[in-house]
């Protein structure tokens, strides 16, 4: 019997203009040079602003004579979201590893997808853990792309999206499990005896390959001890964590980059500035305001679609300028309250001073969603008189050692990698063991903790890390 019921189900639906300034927020300085020139490209209405200063008797239009169904209220026109600077700054570019986001949305520029594909593709790359695994399902990424980003789409395309960065390298990437990203890997080789070995016993056998339980594999498929071997060989040369071996690790591949911060200490204060660079100034081309004022008393057909058309125009121009403004204040805000955070950190550069910080910290001070906190750490970076870093670098989990105080999560991967690394390969040591010695070390660190670390430095399990012999 069918029955038919009624449910009511919340969803914040975001404006355009929000929407527009979370994808501001998002860019780093070079791409936002790119969507700014863009826009000028696109809008009539905007042009560059090469004046240094603006002219006293520079006029401001208010489109609160022109009426129509919807009237848009009256703003300014010209945009003062970023300080001048006397001399325009010369670009300076460092050569940094670049993140992993970034080279995957750079390999997505290659596809040939609509625009909306690319947003559902972008925000899904934003979604990979740093590992490269992701852990989120199809239904949950639409729900989060309808309440945080205005995006609709569905589980089908969505998964389309998840095949097309499957694709995309590291060889791996966008796996949902660990079998998933050892197939993709195989099924990018050339196919040959060893690979179809291989194939077969993660899609068949994964289970039994995980407990290598290899008797019971050699009896199911017939191989013998040296077809096994050899395929198991193939297998240990695949990566078990495409994202990189650390969540605060970049790519193998490097850029050139321009910081989005600018940090110089003097006498023990802060000067914290955002370089424009060659990012252009936006101001409104007032020849179409001319054209939408006089048509707003004018009875002709034309002169009005005219002006619906410059309307529209100017709305555009308002969103983007007022989001301009926004990003402008949303990363200045966050990277202060980094600052007053790290202040021990950033006043000499010495790493051992970095306190533990999430995005919920920062989040808390400015009182600014996660989600915003971590656009704004995404693909950014900031130049201090010790270095070039990227702002996830600042981001890390704490623990408390015996001593009570606090430790990060960057520490404790780091003892952890060390134990390993020194352990016997052919008795590896179980993560009791582990925990055992990192208590000698000074570190309580309870036993699923050092699965979850181990799991992030793609640190397989025990039995996983004996040696054949």
């Amino acid at each position: 019997m069918l029955k038919q019921s009624l449910e009511q189900k919340q969803i914040q639906k975001l404006s355009p203009q929000q929407i527009m300034t979370a994808k501001l927020i998002e860019l780093p300085i070079q791409s936002l040079e790119q969507r700014v020139r863009q826009e000028i490209e696109e809008n009539p209405v905007l042009e560059e602003d090469d004046s240094k200063e603006r002219s006293e008797n520079s006029r401001e239009v208010s489109l609160s004579d022109y009426k129509e169904d919807d009237p848009i209220p009256a703003y300014r026109l010209r945009s003062d979201n970023y300080s001048k600077y006397d001399e325009r700054p010369r670009r300076e570019t460092f050569s940094v590893q670049e993140s992993f986001p970034q080279n995957l949305t750079e390999q997505l520029q290659f596809r040939s997808l609509s625009e909306h594909q690319n947003e559902v593709a972008n925000y899904i790359i934003y979604s990979i853990d740093d590992d490269g695994y992701l852990r989120r399902t199809n239904d949950r990424l639409v729900d989060e792309m309808a309440f945080r980003a205005g995006i609709d789409t569905n589980e089908e395309e969505v998964e389309q999206m998840i095949k097309v960065i499957q694709s995309f390298e590291p060889a791996g990437v966008g796996a949902r499990d660990l079998r998933e990203c050892l197939l993709i890997q195989l099924n990018a080789l050339t196919s040959t005896p060893v690979v179809e070995d291989a194939k077969r016993i993660i899609s068949s056998y994964f289970q039994e390959f995980t407990k290598k339980d290899f008797n019971r594999i050699m009896s199911q498929t017939g191989m013998t001890s040296e077809r096994l071997k050899a395929a198991m060989a193939r297998i240990l040369k695949l990566n078990p964590t495409p994202g990189g071996q650390v969540a605060d690790t970049y790519g193998d591949h490097t850029r050139q980059v321009v910081p989005d911060f600018v940090l110089d200490v003097q006498d023990g204060e802060f000067v914290l500035t955002m370089p424009r660079f060659s990012v252009p100034e936006v101001k409104v081309n007032h020849r179409y305001a001319d054209i939408l004022m006089e048509a707003a008393n004018s009875s002709e057909r034309a002169k009005k679609d005219a002006a619906s058309f410059v309307k529209k125009k100017l709305e555009s121009a308002k969103w983007f300028v007022d989001a301009l403004r926004q990003r402008h204040t949303t990363l200045m805000t966050t990277m202060k309250a980094i600052l007053d955070y790290q202040r021990e950190y950033f006043l000499d550069g010495d790493e051992t001073k970095i306190k533990p910080m999430i995005l919920k910290d920062i989040a808390d001070v400015t009182g600014y969603d996660i989600s915003t906190v971590s656009r704004v750490a995404n693909s950014k970076y900031i130049e201090t008189h010790f270095g070039i870093f990227p702002l996830k670098y600042f981001f890390s989990e704490s623990i408390k050692n015996q001593a009570g105080e606090d430790v990060s999560t960057r520490e404790l991967k780091k003892v952890l990698q060390e134990i390993v690394d020194g352990e016997n390969k052919q008795q590896p040591l179980t993560d009791d063991e582990i925990v055992d010695l990192m208590k000698a070390k000074g570190y309580n660190v309870a036993r699923r903790t050092i699965a979850k670390y181990r799991d992030q430095l793609g640190i397989p399990k025990s039995r996983m890390r004996r040696e054949i012999l």
